[in-house]
Order: C-alpha cells, then sequence, then structure tokens
C-alpha cells in the first residue's frame, strides 16, 4: 500500500511536471509571438516617424523653393530695368557724341538743348544700384538639435505605477459613490484609468468564495469617476483603479471598501415620556402611562426570583445604563426620541400618522433637549407640528417660533436631513411636494424626535433620499430668496 501510494505520488508529480513543460513551451510561443508583435509595432511607430519626417522635409524644401523663386524674380526684374536704362543711356551718349562735331552754332546749341532735356529725363539716373532682396538663405535654416536629443531618449514605454484611491476625497450619497485617486508621482505618459469594482456585502479583506465578477469602466481620463445606479445599502468591495499608457496597463491599486449606508433607527423607549408606549418603530399615546404594563411586569419578576428588586427601580437602574442621567421626558413634552444619532451625510425617514391623531410633532433635536421641552419650543430643535383638536392647523416651528403652512396635511410625511448642507426638509412623501425647509448650520448631532397626543405614529427607515426630493432640494439652493424667518444659524 505505501509502494502504491508512492507511485500514485509520483505519477501525479510526472503529471504535473508535463504540464508544466507544456505550460513553458506554450508560454515561450506566446515570447515569440509577442515578441514579433512588438518588433511589427516598433516598425509601424518608426515608419510613422520617417513619414511625418518625409512630409515635413517635402513642406520646407518647398518652401525654399518658394522663397528661392521670389528672390529671382525680384533681382530678374531689377535686372531687365537696369539694362533697359543702360540702353537709353549709352544711345543718348552716342547721340552727344555726334552733336560735337557741328560746327553751326545754332544747330549746335539746339541739338545741345534736346540732349539736356533727354539727360534731365533719364532712368539711368532714377533706378536704384542697390539689389532688393539678399542671396541670404540662413531664415530658412533648421535647427534639429533638440528633436535629435528628444529622438536618442525614446526609450520602451514604463509600466504606470499603480494609482492610490483616496479614502477621503470618496464621496457616498445614496445610490452613487463617487471614487477618487490619484498617481503617486506625476506621469506625463498617463493616456487613461480602468475603474474596476464588483458587489459584495462583506467587510474586510477580498474574498474569493461566492464574488462576483469584476465590472470594468475603462478610458476614464479624469481622476475620479461616480458609480450610479447601484443597490441601496449596499457594499462595494475591492473598488480598484489601474492607470493606463498607450502600450501597457500598470498594478491595480489597492482594494477598498465602500459603502451606500442607510441611516436605519428605532424608537428609544428609554427617552420616551410615560404616557407613550414604544414599540421599535411605532409610538402610540397611553393615557395609563404605562402603569398597568408595570404591574405586569413586576408580576414576572417576583415569580422569577424573590430577591430581585422592585420593577420601578429596575427599570430606573437600566434606564441610567441607557441614557447616562437624562430622565423620562414629562409634564406636556409627549416626546420621545431616535436611538441613532445623525453626524454626517444625507438621509431620509418617513412618519405616518394615525386617522386619530389629536396632535403629533415630527423634527430633530440636539441631545440637550430637556425633559419638559417640546419639539420646536428651543433653539436647538426643528418640527413641523400638526394639531387636529377642534380644528386643523399645519406649521413650521423652531425656537418657539411658528410659521402656519397653509397646505393639507399630508397622511405620510418624508423627512430629509442633510447635516453636511445644513437643511431639514418635510414632504409629502405620497407626491414628494415639498412642505418646509429649515436652513441652518447644524453644530452638534441630530436625534430624530417625535411628539404625540391621542393616537400613534409608524415610522420608517432605511430608505434612500428619492429622486424627486433631490431634484427639489437642487432647485432649492439655486433659489437665493427662500430663506424661511424661522432659519437660523444655531
Amino acid at each position: 500500500e505505501t509502494l502504491q501510494r508512492i507511485v500514485s505520488t509520483l505519477a501525479n508529480k510526472n503529471d504535473e511536471i508535463h504540464n508544466f513543460i507544456d505550460m513553458l513551451n506554450h508560454t515561450i510561443k506566446n515570447v515569440q509571438v509577442n515578441s514579433s508583435n512588438a518588433i511589427s509595432e516598433l516598425d509601424e511607430e518608426f515608419d510613422g516617424l520617417y513619414s511625418i519626417l518625409d512630409e515635413m522635409k517635402g513642406s520646407m524644401a518647398n518652401t525654399i523653393q518658394q522663397e528661392e523663386a521670389r528672390k529671382i524674380q525680384a533681382l530678374q526684374d531689377q535686372l531687365n530695368q537696369c539694362s533697359n536704362a543702360l540702353e537709353g543711356s549709352e544711345e543718348l551718349l552716342e547721340l552727344a557724341v555726334q552733336s560735337l562735331d557741328i560746327k553751326d552754332p545754332v544747330e549746335f546749341l539746339k541739338a545741345a538743348r534736346q540732349i539736356k532735356d533727354r539727360v534731365t529725363m533719364a532712368s539711368a539716373f532714377r533706378i536704384s544700384l542697390k539689389p532688393e532682396v539678399s542671396d541670404s538663405m540662413t531664415h530658412l535654416m533648421v535647427d534639429f538639435a533638440l528633436e535629435r536629443r528628444m529622438l536618442q531618449a525614446v526609450k520602451f514605454l514604463p509600466v504606470p505605477k499603480a494609482p492610490e484611491i483616496d479614502l477621503a476625497a470618496c464621496l457616498v450619497a445614496d445610490n452613487c459613490i463617487t471614487v477618487s485617486w490619484r498617481m503617486p508621482e506625476e506621469d506625463s505618459r498617463i493616456d487613461h484609468f480602468v475603474l474596476e469594482y464588483r458587489k459584495t456585502n462583506f467587510d474586510g479583506l477580498p474574498r474569493v468564495k461566492d464574488e462576483q465578477r469584476w465590472e470594468l469602466i475603462d478610458y476614464i481620463k479624469a481622476t475620479e469617476y461616480t458609480l450610479s445606479g447601484l443597490k441601496f445599502d449596499t457594499k462595494y468591495m475591492n473598488v480598484r483603479v489601474q492607470a493606463c499608457n498607450k502600450a501597457v496597463a500598470g498594478e491595480y491599486s489597492d482594494p477598498v471598501t465602500l459603502e451606500t449606508r442607510a441611516f436605519v433607527f428605532s424608537l428609544d423607549s428609554t427617552s420616551s415620556h410615560l404616557n407613550l408606549k414604544v414599540e421599535d418603530t411605532y409610538v402610540e399615546w397611553d393615557p395609563t402611562g404605562g402603569k398597568g404594563q408595570e404591574k405586569i411586569k413586576g408580576k414576572e419578576n417576583k415569580s422569577r426570583s424573590g430577591g430581585a428588586p422592585s420593577p420601578k427601580r429596575t427599570s430606573i437602574s437600566t434606564r441610567s445604563s441607557v441614557r447616562g442621567s437624562r430622565d423620562h421626558f414629562t409634564g406636556e413634552s409627549y416626546t420621545v426620541l431616535g436611538d441613532t444619532a445623525i453626524e454626517n451625510g444625507q438621509h431620509y425617514w418617513e412618519v405616518r400618522a394615525q386617522k386619530d391623531c389629536k396632535c403629533y410633532s415630527v423634527g430633530v433635536t440636539y441631545r440637550n433637549l430637556g425633559k419638559f421641552d417640546q419639539l420646536g419650543k428651543t433653539n436647538s430643535s426643528w418640527c413641523i407640528h400638526i394639531n387636529n383638536w377642534l380644528q386643523t392647523t399645519f406649521s413650521a416651528k423652531h425656537n418657539n417660533k411658528s410659521k402656519t403652512l397653509d397646505i393639507p396635511v399630508p397622511d405620510r410625511i418624508g423627512v430629509y436631513c442633510d447635516f453636511d448642507g445644513g437643511q431639514l426638509a418635510f414632504y409629502n412623501a405620497n407626491s414628494k411636494e415639498l412642505l418646509h425647509t429649515f436652513r441652518t448650520k447644524f453644530t452638534q448631532p441630530l436625534l430624530p424626535g417625535f411628539m404625540i397626543w391621542c393616537g400613534g405614529l409608524t415610522v420608517s427607515t432605511g430608505l434612500q433620499v428619492p429622486s424627486a426630493v433631490k431634484t427639489l432640494q437642487k432647485s432649492e439652493n439655486g433659489l437665493s430668496g427662500s430663506t424661511s424667518s424661522l432659519n437660523n444659524t444655531a
């Protein structure tokens, strides 16, 4: 059996060596083919250079020939003028010599006057005896010293270095991710970049198993790219970038993990008024103040262990461990807060009130809301308030100031919070009609806040910002005169 295992192992090793030999032979053939291709491409590049040089040579030679023809023509014209002037001058000189032999004084004076007049008008005295053009052609000489040095410096293209993804400059907003990167050093030969990404729900390093295929975006000229239309609340791992010059692509950057993260929160029962019954994302006004529930819980605790502390004491100790020194909201502040703070980004959630709800508020607040405070009546809270008692009133509130909203109250309200942009906007969640916008500078983390009296509210979280809301926000940002009287810098 041992010998059989040894023989089997040796046979497997022989198969591996055979496969490796085949791979080496295949690699040798590929090296030969790729080398021939590289030489062919090199020939094409040099043929292109020769073609450019020949074309430039022909153009420059043609310019020299045109300059030669222009100069020769100018000198030829000047030569013709001189020849004509010389011919007239010689004829006049011969006539003057003949006049010297005239014996009759009258005839001599007459001939002398004619010669004088003709000499005065002779072209020989009006022509320039300086060449109109020079014989120099040095202004058409070319200095190829720089080009020669450039050609002598031509080398094979280097492989580009791997880009570095700048996590601080990457933006994640809703279902869009903007990936930004930079080169470790300046490289003027970079022609374009290639971005690859694949979807995953895993954190940490890449996983080979169960990974989806890479999705590629090619020929990116800038050093950033925005991926849009992605699935909301999904991590996109192994986002990587490579730089390419004309001939070769470099190594990929180190992969990074980016995420379109949803804002998910529950209602914090430890922060609520005693007259509110809180269950995860539902809050209901309870006129009994939860006393019936405490009695039931007390009986359960006694049955489990006789030495357990009282139900009331248990709830206080649990509450203090979760919330520190903050007490329940009390008095007429029928308020409950969300259990997750907003510290950055853009987030959206919706609230639906029961039809018989008499009074409720929806908004956000800093953590410092006092136990007697109501939403919108402090300078650290913002809300819209609906009162259906006797007659319906609809208003926006902040810092104890109220602005009446002369529009119908929707059955479902959308809340959009842009922490970094300093905007809190409320929408009709069905029609996406803008109800009201607060503009301010948030200086502390925000908690979603809710007030309810006689009725109930249901909160829907983990929602992506609707495209209609994005469009309205862009148009709102473009309007300079839309600032509300309730806005402030907090």
